[in-house]
């Protein structure tokens, strides 16, 4: 039985949700696990025709429930009785909600976690998506839990999904006007009083430049809605920050709103056993009094407050810059190269100015290449120290136009400022063209998040003890630690891997020597791409890598390589998928750092690439996006499968290297199913660039699936011969060619020259040997052992295969199957040696000799070695 509910002192955004939950989960219970806010009560009791079916949670039998889904909640603690259910094995549990992760957050199996302005938001996407509209009472519903949730698309935390939501929603009758009557409630008596007490007590103080407001009162009896008073309040005081704090009857109800990045109001008050989001929150505390609460709630203040942004806590650094005899024409080519928008021009250590890249492409464009930098640079430009505030460097540059600050230590240039920085700060979205790093996409996502309580449920002891000791190696050497790419993506996803890469801001080969100093270990340095592979006693083997910057001379190549900063190094990745960093040193051990938005993509289950030109630079991108849309069970989003369609169109993938080419292709047929990542590539047009006639048609299809049968035959057959599947694959998908085109697609790919006497020398002689063996069971012939070991013996076994799924006979897969369990491996008991001793030859006629007395034993005509000898001595004297 399937089972949807929300948190305790349910909201509009609770109701609307459940009512979303009931089209998704047809057939589902909808319950409130315990009390509702006063407005929701009162609107169930004067408009239960817009009501879905609600049962009482004490009317539910908690026995039957196979499946849990929590909306507008992520916390154990906060949905009632049904928390039990979270004990129980088997149960599936599916989470819906725009609140961020917390350490205690449930763990689920599906739904969707995004950081938008309420619940609702996601519920009618959801609906949206799949295609389902909903009746004008659940539209309503959910414009409702829209509203209230975002303070009628008026707070910080409102974004362009709800507004969306909310105009889809008035599309498809949503009462609009019910809002305004439900969420804009006339004050009552006991609130007005309230409200004056509340008033009186309000106290306004300052930590760490920001302004924090508290306001308190008591009653022996409940008021409603303190929601409202403290937007009220808000309002009227024009206020960045307000806890109220009202203690009523045996409880102490604290309500928050902030309009400040500095505070966290969810991360408050989830000190005191609540929770929300980052602009309203609320908690309920028993069994405190009203000044205990007070107390806790200053000492946790000063905790909680993030002192104001300065320059030096967003700035990038390190700086690239020029010198003031660069010419324009070499400045633009530093600019396309290192992707920036913007460069400081320095004589020395003094600064002289900024070159953007529109400047310098406009003087190229004109003729003026040649020219001096300092000729067409702005020369009016701010300095800034890491010490200044955030703000007068955020005036001067969305006031005036600017794109770029540096800033200098002294005399120094230690960093930039730069509008990307900017957005990302306040989690906007960029502008194309508009930034120092052209970051095409900023996720509104937190760019944070702890891990470490993750970390630490989901990975072995042994293996959480080693990244906490790589973080320490990092702090004895000052430099920064994190594993980054698909070891923490498949920490997110949950799924196995202990394959670790490490970066270093430093020297990496210097880390990786110290470390394995340290801990026993061998290293194997990289000098030219400053890494190295530290290889333990037990023989695990760990990638320590700089942080380091590549850039393309030209499409296809191989990159050259430059140091550069953490964020440089996972902007030059494959895909956003692969751009997560998980810090490893001690004071921030854990800490998931996301620059491009992952967080999103992986709950989208989108494959993206980090800028337009990915697949230009490097097309082999394009089998890795497949092997990765495929592995995940994710999609190319349709920005980056059009890149990769214009790529393959623009005959770049077909300038790749052959070696190159076969290792991507090798990768993808060593998949665990390799034949969807097949299909994919036909569909996107790849298999071309590997041979102009290479298709992938109905015959190839079949001849996949028969080949899958066959590899799931062969692995129930327990054997110890080695086996290469991704060669079998590999035949198969040459299948359709002749044998001059097979040899010109194999010279392609440069292959070696060992493995494609493998996979190609041998094909022809093993297919025509596999035929002679079906045409004699074709005519009726019995085939004795000896004639299936002579024409089956020194095949591969990949050949074997392949030609098996070829022929698609059962009668033959049997005469194989004896073969490879009985046959195989055996050889004559006799040794070269005794032969000579009885008086053979040396040279063919021994091995004519083996061969015949294998025969007859296999025939069953001779049985010991005793019988092999004396065979052997009637064939000599027979042959003298």
């Amino acid at each position: 039985m399937d089972l949807v509910i929300s948190h305790l002192n349910a909201d509009f955004d609770c109701l609307g949700s459940l009512a979303a939950a009931a089209r998704l989960y047809p057939g589902a219970l909808l319950s409130f696990p315990g009390s509702q806010e006063k407005n929701l009560r009162e609107f169930c009791a004067r408009h239960p025709d817009l009501l879905p079916p609600l049962v009482r949670s004490k009317d539910i039998d908690l026995s039957r429930v196979t499946r849990l889904i929590v909306v507008d909640c992520q916390q154990g603690s906060r949905i009632g009785r049904f928390a039990e259910l979270l004990e129980r094995p088997g149960l599936t549990v599916h989470l819906y909600d725009h609140h961020p992760a917390t350490a205690d957050s449930i763990s689920a199996s599906g739904g969707v976690v995004r950081s938008v302005g309420a619940t609702a938001t996601i519920m009618t996407e959801l609906l949206r998506e799949r295609g389902m509209e909903p009746t004008p009472a659940e539209a309503t519903l959910l414009l409702l839990g829209i509203h209230e949730d975002t303070g009628r698309l008026l707070f910080p935390t409102t974004t362009p999904e709800d507004y969306r939501a909310a105009a889809w929603l008035l599309e498809r009758g949503a009462r609009l006007h019910l809002a305004d009557e439900i969420l804009s409630p006339e004050l009552t008596t006991p609130q007005v009083e309230l409200l004056h007490d509340l008033l009186s007590t309000l106290k306004t103080s300052e930590v760490s430049g920001v302004r924090l407001s508290v306001a308190h009162a008591s009653r022996p009896w409940y008021v409603g809605d303190i929601a409202g008073l403290a937007h009220m309040m808000r309002d009227m005081e024009n206020l960045d920050l307000l806890v109220l704090v009202v203690a009523m009857a045996d409880r102490v109800y604290l309500v928050a709103r902030s309009r400040v990045p500095e505070v966290d109001v969810g991360e408050l008050l989830r000190l005191f056993g609540g929770g929300g989001h980052a602009s309203a929150a609320s908690a309920t505390v028993k069994g405190e009094a009203l000044s205990v609460v007070l107390e806790r709630l200053e000492r946790n203040l000063l905790l909680i407050v993030h002192p104001r942004k300065t320059v030096g806590q967003i700035m990038s650094s390190p700086v690239r810059s020029l010198s003031s005899a660069t010419t324009v024409r070499g400045a633009r080519d530093l600019l396309v190269r290192y992707n920036y928008s913007a460069m400081p021009v320095l004589q020395g250590e003094q600064l002289l100015g900024i070159i953007t890249r529109k400047v310098a492409e406009k003087t190229v464009y004109h003729g003026l290449g040649d020219r001096p930098v300092t000729e067409v640079m702005h020369t009016a430009v701010m300095r800034a120290t890491p010490e200044t505030p955030l703000a007068t460097v955020m005036d001067h540059m969305v006031g005036g136009d600017r794109r770029f600050v540096p800033v200098f230590d002294g005399e120094k240039l230690v960093g930039v400022v730069t509008r990307t920085d900017l957005l990302r700060h306040l989690h906007g979205a960029s502008q194309d063209g508009e930034s120092l790093y052209d970051l095409e996409r900023l996720s509104p996502e937190p760019k944070e998040r702890e891990l470490a309580t993750l970390l630490r449920r989901r990975l072995p002891a042994d293996s959480v003890q080693l990244l906490e000791l790589l973080g320490k190696s990092g702090d004895a050497l000052g430099v920064a630690v994190h594993a980054v790419g698909g070891f923490v993506r498949d920490l997110l996803l949950d799924v196995p891997n202990l394959d670790l890469d490490i970066t270093v801001e430093g020297d990496g080969i210097f880390f990786a020597e110290t470390f394995g100093e340290q801990h026993g270990c061998r290293v194997r340095p990289h000098q030219a791409f400053g890494t190295a592979v530290v290889v333990f006693p037990d023989g695990r083997k760990l990638d320590v890598a700089s942080t380091r910057l590549e850039y393309y001379d030209s499409p296809g190549v191989l990159p050259t390589v430059e140091r550069a900063s953490l964020r440089h190094d996972l902007y030059r990745r494959d895909f956003t998928i692969n751009t997560l960093a998980l810090c490893l040193n001690t004071n921030r051990f854990g800490l998931l750092l996301d620059f491009f938005g992952v967080q999103k993509d992986l709950q989208e289950k989108a494959v993206r690439v980090l800028h337009n030109l990915s697949f230009v630079e490097d097309p082999t991108r394009a089998f890795r996006a497949i092997r990765f849309e495929q592995r995940l069970g994710f999609q190319l989003d349709p920005h980056t499968e059009g890149l990769l369609r214009s790529a393959v169109r623009a005959g770049l993938v077909e300038r790749v290297g052959g070696k190159r080419l076969l290792g991507e292709l090798i990768q993808i047929l060593k998949e665990q199913e390799p034949v969807p990542a097949v299909k994919r590539m036909a569909q996107l047009g790849l298999l071309p660039c590997i041979h102009s006639e290479l298709r992938f048609g109905p015959d190839s299809e079949q001849l996949f699936a028969e080949l899958e049968r066959v590899l799931a035959w062969y692995q129930l057959l327990y054997l110890d011969t080695p086996l290469e599947p991704w060669t079998v694959w590999f035949l198969a998908l040459m299948d359709r060619l002749d044998s001059p085109r097979y040899l010109e697609a194999c010279r392609r790919l440069m292959m070696p020259e060992r493995l494609m006497e493998r996979v190609f020398g041998h094909r022809h002689q093993a297919l025509k040997r596999l035929q002679h063996l079906r045409q004699m069971l074709g005519h009726g012939q019995e085939i004795s052992n000896s004639q299936l070991h002579a024409g089956l013996h020194g095949m591969p076994v990949e050949l074997l295969l392949y030609g098996l799924a070829r022929s698609g006979k059962e009668d033959l897969r049997r005469l194989v199957s004896h073969y490879l369990t009985r046959l195989a491996d055996a050889k004559a008991l006799v040794s070269g040696t005794e032969l000579q001793a009885l008086g053979a030859a040396r040279g063919p006629a021994i091995r004519s000799l083996k061969e015949q007395l294998l025969a007859a034993r296999l025939d069953g005509l001779i049985a010991s070695k005793d019988e092999e000898l004396a065979l052997a001595r009637q064939l000599i004297a027979d042959q003298s």
